[in-house]
């Protein structure tokens, strides 16, 4: 369901459900553009991409589509790998920090609910589960080793360098690829298996 009926039907809920999602996309931007950092590349603080700002994240085909079929992506924050020593290391750790980011948000959501346990319904219960469960489903998403996602660039860290170019040739074309697999539900038990797998790994710190 996109955004624009929920907001018609439940603007409540609009608000909860679109502020936690809004900004586990944007901290997913920034830890790839943080951890860029770290490793030497200045190029995402340089354009101003390391900002809460979400008119600095947001993707106006990619807003579009949240909007109306609830599936969307941000603008990619820049990294420039010529400026990372190692650059095969770099390109993994970068490609992972998104995904860490929202494990770690989903297991403050999650830890956060526990603590307040018996948390009466209202706001506060609607807003921490939203949080939990987009960046789970965000984390899950991101695994997916198909280029441009995060999961198929982590894989490509390890892989030699002549299928590596074949993964940088599918690259403008991923995203149909991803709608069309999304659309046929060809995805739907990779993203089951990988959600699976972000909840064991949270699991085993509570």
């Amino acid at each position: 369901m996109g955004l624009i009926k929920l907001l018609i039907n439940d603007p409540i809920t609009f608000v909860l459900l679109a502020i936690p999602l809004l900004y586990s996309v944007i901290v997913h931007e920034l830890a790839h553009g943080w951890v860029a950092l770290i490793m030497g590349d200045n190029t995402a603080k340089r354009l101003g991409r390391l900002t809460l700002n979400p008119l600095k994240h947001l993707d106006p085909l990619g807003t579009l589509m949240l909007f109306l079929v609830g599936f969307g992506w941000a603008k990619p924050v820049p990294v420039n790998l010529q400026n990372i020593q190692n650059r095969r290391t770099g390109f993994v750790l970068v490609s992972a920090a998104g995904i860490v980011a929202n494990t770690i948000f989903a297991f403050i959501a999650i830890l956060a609910m526990q603590l307040l346990t018996p948390l009466p319904q209202g706001p506060t219960a609607t807003f921490l589960y939203y949080l939990a469960q987009i960046n789970i489903i965000l984390a899950a998403f991101n695994l997916i080793p198909i280029p441009p996602l995060d999961g198929s660039k982590i894989v490509m860290g390890f892989l030699p360098d002549h299928i590596r170019y074949l993964f940088h040739r599918m690259e403008p074309y991923g995203f149909f690829v991803i709608i069309i697999l999304l659309y046929l539900g060809v995805l739907n038990p990779v993203i089951a298996f990988f959600r699976w797998l972000i909840i064991s790994i949270i699991r085993l710190f509570l």
